[in-house]
């Protein structure tokens, strides 16, 4: 996905706050419109995470396919996430932004109203189908209606914030809901949303698309596209039976052809959908690897936790949300601090001490017992790895753009929005088997809260590594308007 910053428009162009000036007041409906949908999308990814045990109950899910009520959202949001970046590139970001829109609260009515376990699912696999237009699309709406500079800065700044709230928010939320109205009502909530963005998004945002109009990357997209949803395709299904089903083998080993295909066909592609030139940027690579490990262990202890205090230690869907509510407050102080820490060490340091942070405080979490004074250490020790996984969101991203030119910019956004996407996707599905299969709950959390310790700390070593000593001065945030 390109998000390119030279951009034809057809409607009437955004008229840009000067560098150094306020938002106007059009600037900032923009803004709210994009920040809202952003914000939509994560709610989706953690308001249903602290419903779940209540939702099986009601539809007759079993445990083991209770992920499929998180992985039906996040395989299509995943799969087709560079897809339709590229198709709102060519063919128009505002038309495909509003199409997800639409699709996404529409589906929304749909999981609220669900009857059985099959309807349900559907609605959850038309959100991430919306969701997968919505972030792309929204993304580059933003980049693109704000000049570069403090303006742009200061929107990347209050959108990523507001992203890293919506989870967090969605969790408690998501606990307050099922326990006053129902589980239903969280999906309701999201219809709202988007019932509240779509008609305002037609006369504020502008069109735009890439100008050289480029022809689609047709054997690309098919051939990542096909792997995502085949790699966690097969994943996912051997939460319920194993990974020696043959469909299993099969879908696994397809999915890992066809991404080997892809990085072939990137090589020669004219206007390929990724980058490989970029990839090969050492702060690039590395770096979105951090991201990668970030996101994709850290859903996946959510996911766990919220079985395990409720399924364990007897708690509420509410008093659930509790808990992640200090973790989310939590989150909120490192969000205004992980840039004074950026400043004044570096994005790539800041980048591999919060790796091995988020590492160190989830391996605590392995001590937990069916004892009811472990709520405390669930939420001490959940609340500190989430402050440090805020810190590796943030340096993350710095740490891939900076040093990148002018022009290439956009290659290296949209692999920070591609790298979030897929990790959140894929985390669950890879560990979250291990829980939900395990005869023993509480041993299959210990046994993913040991392995995703371990895979963090790893990732902090060879990202350690990879990146080199930063003899650099540490001026990215203060470069970017985070200081």
């Amino acid at each position: 996905m390109a998000i390119d910053t030279t951009e034809t428009t057809s409607a009437s162009p955004t008229v840009h706050s000067p560098l150094g000036t306020r938002l106007s007041t059009r600037d900032k409906l923009v803004l709210f419109v994009l920040c809202a949908a952003q914000f939509m999308v994560a709610l989706d990814f953690s308001v249903l995470n602290v419903a779940l045990p209540v939702l099986g109950k009601d539809l007759g899910m079993s445990q083991s396919a209770l992920q499929w009520a998180v992985t039906a959202f996040a395989l299509p949001s995943g799969g087709f996430l560079l897809l339709f970046g590229r198709i709102g590139d060519l063919y128009g970001r505002r038309r495909l932004f509003l199409t997800g829109l639409a699709l996404f609260g529409t589906a929304s009515l749909l999981a609220t109203f669900a009857w059985d376990p099959a309807s349900f699912l559907t609605g959850r696999a038309l959100q991430g189908l919306g969701a997968a237009a919505i972030v792309p699309t929204g993304m580059s709406l933003l980049t693109t209606t704000f000049p570069e500079g403090p303006a742009r800065d200061r929107a990347l700044g209050i959108s990523g914030t507001l992203l890293s709230l919506g989870f967090t928010v969605g969790m408690v939320a998501g606990g307050v809901l099922t326990d006053v109205l129902s589980w239903r009502s969280t999906m309701g909530l999201l219809s709202v949303f988007a019932l509240i963005v779509l008609p305002l998004a037609p006369g504020l945002l502008p069109e735009s698309r890439t100008p050289d109009r480029p022809r689609l990357d047709v054997p690309g997209a098919v051939t990542v596209t096909g792997g995502l949803l085949a790699l966690i395709y097969a994943l996912s299904t051997a939460a319920e039976r194993g990974f020696g089903g043959t469909d299993v083998i099969v879908t696994l080993a397809a999915g890992v052809l066809l991404l080997a295909a892809f990085v072939s066909i990137e090589s020669r592609a004219h206007a390929p959908l990724v980058s490989l030139p970029m990839l090969r940027r050492r702060t690039v690579a590395w770096g979105n690897l951090g991201g990668l490990v970030t996101f994709s262990m850290m859903s996946t202890v959510v996911f766990v936790l919220t079985l395990y205090l409720q399924e364990t230690l007897g708690l509420s869907a509410f008093e659930t949300g509790l808990v992640f509510g200090v973790q989310g407050v939590m989150s909120a102080v490192a969000g205004v601090y992980a840039p004074k820490v950026i400043g004044r060490f570096g994005a790539r340091r800041t980048l591999v001490g919060s790796l091995a942070g988020q590492g160190l405080f989830v391996a605590g979490l392995v001590l937990l017992n069916a004892h009811t004074w472990s709520v405390w250490l669930a939420t001490a020790a959940i609340s500190l790895a989430s402050m440090c996984h805020l810190g590796a969101i943030i340096s993350y991203g710095l740490t891939v753009t900076s040093g990148v030119p002018d022009e290439e910019q956009g290659l290296a956004t949209g692999l920070v929005t591609s790298t979030q996407q897929v990790g959140i996707t894929i985390g669950i599905p890879l560990l979250g088997v291990l829980a939900t299969t395990s005869s023993d709950l509480l041993a299959g959390v210990h046994t993913v809260l040991a392995l995703d310790a371990v895979i963090v700390l790893a990732a902090a070593v060879l990202v350690a590594t990879g990146l080199g000593r930063d003899r650099s001065r540490p001026v990215e945030a203060e470069a970017l308007g985070l200081r």
